[in-house]
């Protein structure tokens, strides 16, 4: 602001000073150009003729002028060994050092081979322009100088400019002051961001910036809140996946070292150890895929999704799921209509949901696959006859290594992964998994799905 405000100044300055040459140069053209029509045109009052002296040629037409302030009108008259006669308008003069009091300069300007220029002086400057006079005969020669003194309009351009600078000092103070307390409250969520993301640690990642109004620092504060979540959630699957890799893989490590080290020189007892410890290690490998799929859950492109048909998609389900156990399998209904989803990722939750039921099931006991349409959207299900869920164990089962105080059914060897598998396909989907109750006894589970657009 400071620059722009000289330079305005500066620019203010140059153009009065243009404004001032510009006159000069008009008034120095104005007053020659009298006089040229003067010398053409004017008569002589005494014999009413034309002027054939110089010297009175001078001395009427300057008894007729009023000059400027600044101005002198000078008529010049050459001399045969000294310096030229002057006839001046006896008046007063606002300069100090007026150049009809200036020998030296008039002789230089009588001298000049121009008809105008400017002359350097000690004392000021001085614009000139002169007009020679013709000569007559054996008369001498004679000219006619208007000189301007323009340092007295110099100086107001330069107390306007100094005036200028000291306004804009002002104003640059006032805006200054003005200007700090304002630009500190503007920048003041800038500073709390800075400070947050200081203060971010991987152990506390809670530090959240307030959002005040709906201006550009606001959607920054938003924005940068937003960043401070999904980091959370991020920070907080890392987390999650540690832990539970490590609480899950810590016992199978444990069963095989323990067996390894144990193991004997029977071959009977080798076999036995090697079954085990191949058992655990298959165990291991289902725990990491399982994981690392709930990691990816994470991930935008988790889910992909495209035009399918229910009615298709559901019998594929059927099909694979009827090679899981000699359980009474049934395709309940299907819903016919296209709908948009991921039918690798609903095939992989449903084929869960079916080993889930055959887990819990014995031989012979029924188990219902199903799809049907509901008025936002699709549900697919798979119901089994086996002894159902406990009510305090409705919503524990679909977390990560929980099956629930009361087991359903036979002894199994999961990792109690699978329904949080299948819980997170369904809200990679924007849906849902729930449990429901079933007729005549079991359990019903329903991936309520609702309708996206491709």
């Amino acid at each position: 602001m400071a620059v722009a405000l000289a330079a305005v100044a500066a620019t203010t300055r140059s153009i009065l000073l243009r404004d001032v040459d510009q006159r000069v140069s008009r008034l120095l053209t104005q007053e020659t150009g009298e006089f040229t029509n003067f010398v053409d045109q004017g008569v002589d009052p005494r014999t009413g003729t034309r002027f054939t002296d110089p010297a009175r040629l001078l001395e009427v037409f300057l008894e007729r002028q009023y000059a400027d302030p600044d101005e002198e009108l000078i008529g010049l008259v050459g001399r045969e060994g000294q310096g030229p006669a002057q006839f001046t308008q006896r008046r007063e003069l606002s300069v100090r050092h007026p150049l009809r009091d200036d020998g030296r300069a008039r002789r230089e300007i009588f001298a000049a081979e121009g008809s105008t220029g400017t002359l350097k002086r000690a004392s000021g400057e001085v614009r000139w322009a002169k007009v020679e006079v013709a000569r007559h005969g054996d008369e001498p020669d004679a000219a006619f100088v208007v000189a301007f003194h323009p340092a007295a309009e110099q100086a107001k351009a330069d107390d306007v400019f100094r005036i200028l600078l000291l306004i804009s000092g002002v104003a640059l103070l006032l805006t200054t002051g003005v200007a700090l307390p304002v630009a500190g409250r503007i920048l003041k969520p800038v500073r709390l961001v800075r400070a947050a993301a200081a203060q971010l640690t991987e152990q506390d990642l809670t530090r959240r910036i307030p959002v005040r109004g709906h201006d550009d620092i606001a959607a920054l504060a938003e924005t940068f809140n937003g960043m401070l979540d999904r980091l959370e959630r991020a920070f907080a699957a890392q987390r999650e996946f540690v832990d539970d890799a490590g609480h899950e893989l810590r016992t199978p490590i444990t069963i095989v070292r323990g067996h390894l080290e144990l193991m004997g020189d029977d071959p009977a007892e080798r076999e036995e150890t090697i079954r085990l410890v191949t058992d655990e290690l298959d165990r291991m490998s289902r725990i990491v895929e399982d994981l690392l799929l709930l990691a990816k859950a994470e991930r935008p492109d988790f889910i992909a999704p495209e035009p399918v048909q229910l009615a298709e998609l559901t019998a594929d389900v059927f099909v694979k799921a009827r090679t899981l156990g000699e359980r009474d399998w049934q395709l309940a209904e299907v819903a016919d209509r296209e709908a948009v989803l991921d039918p690798q990722r609903i095939t992989q939750a449903m084929v869960q949901l079916a080993q889930n039921a055959v887990q819990h099931t014995t031989h012979g006991q029924r188990i219902r696959v199903g799809s049907r349409d509901t008025a936002t959207g699709t549900e697919l299900y798979v119901a089994d006859s086996g002894p159902g869920v406990q009510e305090q164990d409705a919503e524990v089962i679909f977390e990560r290594f929980r099956r629930g105080t009361a087991r359903r059914g036979a002894r199994t060897s999961g990792a109690g992964l699978g329904l949080a598998i299948v819980r997170a396909i369904a809200e990679g989907h924007h849906g849902r998994v729930c449990l429901r109750p079933t007729e005549g006894g079991g359990a019903t589970f329903v991936l309520v799905l609702e309708d996206q657009q491709p």
